[in-house]
């Protein structure tokens, strides 16, 4: 496959994916209460600088987490294949949210727990 297609692709899925099953999962973690109140899913406050909804900020940062790793993983088949892209999404877009983009939007790091196990359950979805 193309390297413009895999990278198409990607973002297409990833955009698909936040939709579907991070806020899809959002909205069960919220309606057990573990999830503020005030975070409900599918948000559709505007979003700063551009003002567009939150939830399709939120899905076009899935798509460009979606786009980056896909020219690495489209080697991998199977059980590997959905395994890296489950680690990514949990640890790594995790671990990027906490400590670079907090910090990037004058945020401090939240504290990790009990927070990271549903941010690692809903960035892994």
């Amino acid at each position: 496959m193309s390297l413009l297609k895999t990278l198409v692709l990607g973002f297409i899925a990833g955009f698909l994916a936040t939709l579907i099953f991070h806020q899809g999962l959002w909205y069960v973690l919220y309606q057990i209460h573990f999830i503020p109140a005030d975070l409900p899913p599918w948000p559709l406050d505007p979003d700063p600088p551009l003002g567009v909804p939150s939830v399709i900020s939120k899905a076009f940062w899935g798509g460009v987490w979606g786009a980056a790793p896909a020219p690495f993983l489209d080697r991998y088949r199977g059980a590997t294949y959905w395994a890296s892209w489950i680690l990514i999404g949990a640890v790594v877009l995790t671990l990027t949210a906490l400590y670079v983009v907090s910090p990037l939007k004058g945020q401090p790091i939240p504290a990790l727990w009990p927070r990271f196990y549903y941010v690692l359950l809903v960035n892994g979805a």
